[in-house]
């Protein structure tokens, strides 16, 4: 039975994703049971969720063993494992999801799965890892996620000119954000030119809202004045509201209208980091607070629970209050808070957050290998 506050959120135009994916999820059923309970209609997951997934219990065990037993160097077994485990859970996830991709047009259904974001800021080599991930999963509802440092936006055109759809990650900037819109609508570009059919090339952008509320409430609790302290919770809402602003600009522009003429379909904004890191603000903040029509948002499991539970949905909380979020970036700079040194300081710590769970994930396959080929010599 769907539940009624996920289902008005649905109704008002939000896509629901899951921010997790693990063997457990897919091989329980539970997976399914979040598509049919809870309205989930897509799967985020990133180099974090995979390093949790591998560390709980045993259902990789007998995969890993399988392609430690094919022998070789271990650093390079390693990596293979790490492809093959991360792209089984989430080819096995993209099959889940394909009635709701077909029914949806190929706009939901979709599964995401990041490139090493050790890569992030080497643009060939993440183009060929997206490739990579691209043919190895060989699903039409995957979307590869590629950082949107800046060495990666042309990695991001590339592969959207190639008809690989793209979740761009870790966004944090409004500059940041309409360069990547800018890659996209790139992208689609040399996609017509190559004759591709632009209707099956999906993107969205994902943008970070509750980390940027993380760091800009420190700075106001360290200035402590009355003016700042009122401050506290309104940076993250402000910056992806004025986000969707620059959204809406791009689809009234002919470069777009031109696109979508040819077929194309808009890359969505998607509200990425929702759960709530401060006990003292609601836990579903991140989503009754951005809720407007055509987007996504990718809730972790916890957050999830919580919306089912006591959301609530009050129209469209984004449009309408762009003005409202100007002044609050302004109240912000006359604090002294610098915008660009707190998303820029953002973007280093999520890429090296991610290229440290990447470590994780690595080291706790090489570790399972390990054990593998000594159990195995043992058997012999």
């Amino acid at each position: 039975m769907s539940n009624p506050a996920l289902t008005a959120l649905s109704q008002a135009g939000v896509s629901i994703w899951l921010d997790d994916l693990s063997r457990e999820l897919t091989d329980s059923g539970a997976l399914q049971q979040l598509i049919d309970d809870k309205n989930v209609v897509g799967v985020t997951s990133n180099p974090t969720i995979f390093a949790s997934a591998l560390a709980k219990g045993d259902r990789y065990t007998e995969q890993l063993a399988e392609v430690a037993a094919r022998g070789g160097d271990l650093e390079q077994v390693v990596e293979q494992a790490v492809l093959e485990v991360t792209t089984t859970d989430v080819r096995r996830a993209c099959d889940i999801f394909a009635p709701v991709y077909e029914a949806s047009g190929g706009q939901d259904g979709r599964v995401s799965l990041e490139v090493d974001p050790r890569l992030a800021h080497d643009r060939r080599a993440t183009e060929e890892a997206a490739r990579t991930l691209w043919r190895t999963v060989d699903r039409p509802n995957l979307m590869i996620k590629i950082p949107a440092v800046e060495d990666g936006l042309p990695a991001i055109t590339t592969a959207l000119a190639e008809g690989i759809s793209v979740n761009v990650t870790l966004i944090f900037s409004l500059d940041r954000y309409r360069a990547v819109m800018n890659a996209h609508l790139t992208g689609l570009e040399q996609a017509r030119e190559k004759g591709l059919d632009l209707s099956r090339i999906q993107s969205v952008a994902s943008f970070f809202v509750s980390r940027v509320d993380t760091d800009v409430d420190a700075r106001l609790n360290e200035i402590g004045t009355e003016e700042a302290l009122a401050l506290r919770g309104k940076a993250a809402l402000a910056n992806a509201r004025l986000a969707f602003q620059a959204y809406e600009e791009v689809l009234a522009s002919p470069r777009w209208q031109v696109l979508a003429d040819a077929g194309a379909t808009p890359q969505r904004p998607l509200w990425a980091s929702t759960g709530v890191k401060n006990p003292d603000y609601p836990d579903t903040l991140y989503v009754s607070e951005l809720v407007t029509d055509g987007v996504v948002n990718t809730m972790p499991g916890s957050t999830l629970e919580a919306f089912a539970d006591h959301g609530e949905v009050r129209g469209d909380t984004v449009r309408g209050t762009y003005e409202e979020a100007s002044q609050v970036l302004d109240a912000l700079a006359r604090l002294g808070i610098s915008y660009s040194e707190v998303v820029e300081g953002l973007e280093r710590e999520a890429v090296s957050k991610f290229e440290k769970s990447w470590g994780e994930l690595t080291g706790t396959v090489r570790d399972e290998l390990e054990r593998a080929a000594i159990q195995a010599g043992g058997d012999r």
